[in-house]
């Protein structure tokens, strides 16, 4: 695909008296997976909205895989894109096969091609294939993020975006549905956006940093450039805070083991 998977020119969102995005520009380039970060407030989850049309700018454009996302019908846009958020969003009365053929079903697959593509995603996310017939209720937190994650991936978008996707889970599955996550973003060459919180998630699964604040982009690159060149005294402690938090639990586990008979 020539140019941008995703392009976003000028972009104002207001709520009221409140500027959520104030003139935002971002070019993300096929293949890249990309992590927006920032405060609370500072417009991340607005950002990541606007490609998929679940939020609509007061000005400027986005365009996502060469279009406009203004003049696409929404339905049809979002058909393209995978989007994955924290509370996972599985309709409960479904199976888990059901959630996962949803958009499939409404671009009008056959069955067989259907039980094809749940059998390979299930597989793709760590899923035993029994698990199909299940309801969401009988599966942890864990695989219920999994099946959200496959479920995103049913229609084989080439863009996904991800919302605070693994921020309910227990630190130990968080760490290896991540992993899980970026090996599939290589493997079957995805353009990903995530919004987290988490800059410690942020610098070892994205190649890209993008931290927002007050509804503008303060800075933007790689971890390891942005701590080398930034001059923006919020942006190097909001980096830094995964070294900083690694430096504590260091000094605790030191001091456990002195005290231990």
């Amino acid at each position: 695909m020539a140019g941008p998977a995703i392009e976003l020119s000028g972009v104002e969102k207001r709520y009221g008296g409140h500027a959520a995005l104030a003139g935002v520009s971002l070019c993300v380039q096929p293949g890249e997976f990309t992590a927006l970060v920032g405060g609370s407030g500072s417009g991340k989850t607005t950002l990541l909205k606007t490609i998929n049309r679940l939020v609509t700018p007061d000005a400027g454009a986005v365009r996502v895989l060469g279009e406009d996302v203004a003049t696409a019908l929404p339905h049809m846009l979002r058909r393209k894109i995978g989007y994955v958020f924290q509370e996972v969003g599985l309709f409960p009365h479904l199976t888990v096969a059901e959630n996962i053929a949803i958009t499939p079903k409404l671009l009008g697959w056959d069955k067989k091609r259907i039980d094809g593509r749940v059998a390979n995603l299930l597989g793709l996310v760590d899923l035993p294939l029994e698990i199909s017939s299940r309801a969401p209720a009988a599966l942890s937190g864990g695989q219920r993020q999994r099946v959200g994650v496959a479920r995103a991936l049913a229609a084989e978008p080439r863009l996904m975006l991800l919302d605070e996707p693994f921020g309910a889970l227990d630190p130990l599955t968080r760490d290896a549905l991540g992993t899980d996550y970026r090996a599939l973003h290589d493997r079957l060459g995805l353009t990903t956006v995530m919004v987290t919180h988490d800059m410690a998630e942020a610098v070892l699964l994205a190649d890209r940093i993008v931290v927002l604040r007050d509804g503008a982009i303060v800075a933007d690159g790689s971890p390891a450039d942005l701590l080398a060149s930034t001059q923006d005294d919020g942006v190097r402690a909001l980096l830094e805070s995964p070294k900083r938090q690694a430096e504590r639990l260091r000094a605790k586990l030191a001091q456990a083991s002195d005290a231990a008979p």
